[in-house]
């Protein structure tokens, strides 16, 4: 094993020798549930179509192996389903419920359906339940902390089947059974004993098994724990254990008690990296994570991990990445051992820690994709070995599967409110590290969610220039997805923030939006209104490359608002500006806006000749898209100047620009003419 960020080979972490994936008992359970698939409800009593998807309720406590028993259900039935399963967590590791918002837009990625960024908690269930009236699928929703969360996701279609855990019944749902677990039958829990321990050892001392398992009270949880703790020591009689949790104390569970036992009887280092495993994210680790935690090798963490999973303290993920989840059931006992033995000043160093390992990762992750950049070809070189990655592809495959954890990180690391400053790092290489491999449309939703979290920091320390930036790329992308007024509001908000930082690049962008925004809402006045706000700025700077955009910006609004002598003005300028900057392709498509105002203002003529010199600018700037363009554009005003012959060769000449264009591979425009109507350039993120 490499001691690298990403296993690229994807070797099993550990041997499964104790058929941990076997379902055990339940069977009267599993066959009242099957049942209730196939009981008649109140709505077909009544003789009316049941309205909605049927819920199935599996209510225990946390370590009663609810969760396994749904997923078994899930297992046996869900050949019934065409569209398959769908799965989702409701509550994060600390109890707290998981907003309606990003578990709809968790399921709707997993239908593979796109998920508006920005959108309301409301819209998207209605997606959702959109998306799922024509399927039959199958939809597992675990940990519920309450009723609301899985009504508010409940396909309005009676060919859907919902599979609820939850800790108690959800008041509220109609029609709602539950099936209530307590602990395993006597001989499914020595059998999930045998696995860990073998045959002989409770064969030899059934009644010290059954003992066992009497004080486990059946749990499977705490079953899972004695067995690693016996298959860990060969020599220790069953007997010996359960005496031992007997005595431990008759404070807490059977499974607190367990726990515990377990956890002192590890050696010190290997119990504080498990304690410490509290402060994972989502309750996902990984061996990155826990040795940055720890303050140990990656191998080193990875070795604890696995054996931790002998031990039944921990999960193996099902991933092409060494992933390791950790119990739910165990979550709150973790917590409590930690803050119990560990200096809070230790806790936060190790949320420092882990912290700063990821934005490292990131950073890595990144400048992989920039191997044409020298400078960060070598930032990547002076990096450890442990934090780079061997390819690209590892580095997207790393990112996409870490995702969830990373954007948990974030969300913590800003409730943390002590660690700020790691927390804007490590959002800002978040959404570099993103948009690089994947891009900025693909990854429009997560962006959303990490901008609003830069915000809350920024508002919490009183940053402005942060504020500003933070609500500039959250109106950006409300405004890519059509809530222009919601954008508009936003970018008001940014001028404001940015006028407080006394940065004039955000005012001058956050005035340069504004009036896109009152552009795309149709008040043109408003829009060169703004256009010439940032304009004036824009002078004062001597910016003349953006003076010269935003004159065309200015001739674009006049023109959609039909004053073509102020339209024809401003591009003019913008030509003028474009030729003094000496950016020729700017210049070409200036001169293309110039040449249609011209003619829309009944001056075909003067549109003739200018489109002529487009043309040789397009020339010039080997733009052969916008050149056939013009072309045809001649052609149309040569059509209505009456000279159909001169029309013709220019449609020919067009045709021909674009056969050659075809011939050398490139794709077929959607549209010949959009590349000469661009009447505006739209104005850069401000991410970075």
């Amino acid at each position: 094993m490499t001691d690298q960020a990403v296993d690229t080979d994807g070797v099993k972490l550990s041997e499964d020798t104790s058929a941990e994936g076997q379902f055990l008992g339940r069977a009267r359970e599993l066959k009242e549930l099957r049942a209730d698939i196939e009981r008649a409800g109140l709505d077909t009593i009544a003789g009316r179509k049941a309205p909605r998807a049927r819920v199935l309720l599996i209510a225990g406590k946390p370590g009663s192996g609810r969760t396994a028993l749904a997923g078994e259900l899930v297992r046996q039935v869900a050949d019934r389903y065409d569209h398959g399963v769908l799965r989702a967590r409701l509550s994060e590791p600390d109890g707290t419920p998981v907003p309606t918002e990003r578990t709809a837009r968790e399921l709707l990625t997993a239908l593979e359906l796109p998920t508006p960024a920005g959108a309301s908690e409301d819209d998207l269930s209605d997606i959702l339940r959109a998306a799922l009236a024509d399927r039959r699928a199958l939809l597992l929703l675990d940990d519920a902390a309450d009723a609301e969360q899985v009504d508010a996701l409940l396909p309005d279609t009676p060919d859907c089947l919902v599979v609820a855990v939850s800790g108690g019944p959800l008041t509220g749902i109609a029609d709602v059974r539950p099936c209530t677990l307590g602990g395993l039958d006597t001989k499914s829990a020595l059998e999930l004993l045998t696995r860990y321990t073998g045959a002989v050892r409770i064969t030899v001392d059934p009644l010290a098994a059954e003992g066992l398992v009497e004080v486990c009270r059946a749990q499977p949880a705490a079953l899972t724990l004695a067995g690693g703790w016996l298959a860990a020591r060969p020599q220790a009689a069953v007997a010996d254990l359960a005496k031992h949790v007997h005595t431990e104390s008759d404070e807490g569970t059977p499974l607190s008690r367990v726990f515990r036992l377990v956890h002192g009887s590890l050696p010190s280092p290997a119990a504080r990296i498990l304690r410490l495993l509290s402060l994972a994210p989502a309750g996902l680790v990984d061996p990155q994570t826990a040795s940055a935690l720890a303050g140990c090798s990656v191998n080193g963490a990875r070795a604890a991990l696995d054996d931790f999973v002998t031990a039944g303290l921990l999960r193996a993920l099902d991933s092409p990445l060494p992933q390791y989840e950790v119990p739910g059931c165990l979550q709150p006992l973790l917590r409590a051992l930690a803050e119990a033995q560990d200096r809070p000043a230790e806790l936060q160093l190790a949320r420092a820690r882990m912290l700063e390992r990821t934005v490292r990762l990131l950073q890595s992750c990144r400048a992989i994709t920039e191997t044409e950049s020298p400078q960060a070809r070598e930032k990547l070189l002076g990096m450890p070995s442990s934090l780079r990655f061997p390819n690209p592809r590892a580095a997207a495959d790393w990112l996409r599967l870490s995702q969830p954890a990373l954007l948990a990180s974030a969300r913590l690391a800003v409730a943390d409110g002590e660690l700020d400053t790691l927390a804007r790092r490590l959002m800002s290489q978040l959404v570099r590290a993103l948009v690089a491999h994947f891009g900025t449309q693909a990854v429009a939703p997560e962006l959303y969610g990490i901008h609003r979290l830069v915000l809350d920091v920024a508002e919490r320390r009183n940053l402005p220039r942060e504020k500003a930036a933070a609500l500039l790329n959250l109106a950006d992308l409300d405004a890519q997805t059509g809530r222009t007024t919601e954008a508009l509001a936003r970018y008001r908000a940014a001028l404001d923030a940015g006028r407080e930082a006394n940065d004039p690049y955000a005012t001058g962008r956050a005035m340069e939006s504004v009036g896109g925004a009152h552009q795309e809402l149709g008040d043109y006045d408003r829009a060169a209104d703004w256009f010439g706000r940032a304009l004036a700025q824009r002078l004062a700077r001597d910016e003349r490359a953006e003076a010269a955009r935003l004159y065309g910006r200015i001739g674009a609004a006049h023109t959609y608002a039909g004053r073509y002598g102020e339209a024809l003005r401003n591009w003019r300028a913008a030509v003028a500006g474009y030729r003094k900057s000496g950016d020729v392709p700017a210049q070409a498509r200036a001169l293309s806006e110039l040449a249609r105002v011209q003619e829309y203002a009944g001056r075909p003529e003067e549109s003739l000749l200018t489109c002529h010199e487009a043309v040789e600018w397009a020339r010039r700037a080997e733009d052969v898209r916008l050149q056939a363009a013009l072309q045809l554009r001649l052609a149309d005003t040569l059509d209505r100047l009456g000279d159909p012959a001169s029309a013709a060769l220019h449609r020919g000449t067009a045709e021909r620009m674009l056969g050659e264009e075809l011939q050398e591979g490139d794709p077929a425009p959607e549209s010949l003419e959009h590349d000469a109507n661009a009447c505006e350039i739209r104005s850069t993120s401000a991410e970075d």
